[in-house]
């Protein structure tokens, strides 16, 4: 059987306001197994990229190592694209987002590639307040060694072939809180309803917007003794709201009956309705989010949804206080001021 998709496309598919069809956004055909919940994943940045009118030259694609990080070879073919080494993705998001800020970085990782031999990145991007959205695709595993359980295992949890994971897991949701990431969300790769708003929501926050997503391995964790197989997540997935994201070009209308609505506005003017049947967890409070996460873990819950945000973090652009100009755009002129200058600069230190 062939799993191609075909090639022809109605001529009257609708289109973006950039005047992109869908299809400008996909990339090539998956190897991935059957089933596998990072063609999900690809499939939510696809549409989210494609809802939110975003130019495929304007994004550049980093990955590192792992089942996850062959992905961005699925989506936005037509967008630029570095794969690194195993878990220095991190650093080569940062080196080509101090010389052009003007992209759109899209980091995608795994649990391994950000948990165990990225985890030193990892934290360090987190704090330096990146611009960039970092996704996650969680499967708690080592799909192309065969299965291992990764540091996202929870304790208990068994895979295919293996018996119980005997070490407590890393909670990277967490963990991004507590390093003080200004957008920190959990989504499901089984849950596009609401996976999407959510990737829409984390590529238009300016700063580092962490987005891990449960993405079941069909071939070594997708059993019912793995807590991240496909059964156990929807047995036990609590979100936090159900919330819509709205752009800053369309009119901002709400309303709503029951329960609780908090608001958050983005920087660019986007705006982010979460609708709470409670009012226990307030997201722009790093406290709160914590004690909730650490709640919803003690019940043998998955807490998913937008779990902190703040919208008044400083990026590290703003930090470094760097030029308007992308580097890579700057001129002879202006990267070397003159001998005088010079002078007057290495005399500051004498």
């Amino acid at each position: 059987m062939n799993s191609r998709r075909p090639t022809f496309r109605h001529p009257d598919l609708p289109k973006n306001d950039l005047g992109y069809t869908r299809r400008d956004y996909e990339g090539a055909d998956s190897t991935l197994c059957a089933g596998c919940g990072h063609d999900s994943i690809s499939n939510a940045i696809i549409q989210a990229c494609y809802e939110l009118s975003i130019a495929p030259h304007k994004v550049a694609k980093m990955s590192g190592i792992g089942c996850s990080s062959k992905t961005p070879a699925y989506f936005l073919g037509k967008s630029h694209g570095f794969n690194s080494v195993h878990g220095r993705m991190p650093s080569i998001a940062t080196g080509a987002n101090m010389a052009n800020r003007d992209l759109l970085y899209l980091g995608v990782s795994g649990d391994g590639d950000t948990a165990s031999i990225g985890m030193g990145q990892f934290v360090h991007i987190a704090r330096r307040n990146i611009n960039m959205t970092y996704i996650v695709m969680n499967n708690g595993c080592y799909g192309l060694t065969k299965g291992q359980d990764s540091a996202t295992a929870d304790k208990g949890s068994a895979s295919r072939k293996g018996r119980p994971n005997l070490f407590e897991s890393i909670d990277l949701c967490e963990l991004a809180v507590q390093l003080g990431s200004g957008f920190v969300a959990r989504g499901f790769s089984g849950d596009k309803e609401q996976l999407v708003p959510l990737l829409k929501a984390a590529m238009t926050h300016k700063g580092f917007a962490m987005v891990d997503v449960i993405s079941p391995c069909v071939t070594f964790n997708n059993t019912a003794t793995s807590t991240k197989s496909y059964q156990w997540v929807r047995d036990h997935m609590e979100a936090t709201a159900t919330f819509d994201f709205i752009p800053p070009r369309q009119e901002i209308t709400t309303q709503y009956e029951k329960g609780t609505t908090q608001s958050v506005t983005l920087h660019d003017g986007g705006v982010i309705h979460l609708h709470k049947s409670d009012d226990s967890i307030d997201i722009t409070s790093r406290r709160s989010a914590i004690d909730a996460l650490e709640l919803h873990r003690e019940k043998g819950q998955l807490l998913t949804g937008i779990l902190h945000i703040n919208e008044d973090l400083k990026d590290t652009h703003d930090i470094l206080q760097t030029t308007e100009t992308p580097l890579n755009s700057l001129t002879k002129k202006q990267l070397c001021p003159g001998d005088h200058i010079l002078q007057q600069i290495v005399e500051n230190y004498r």
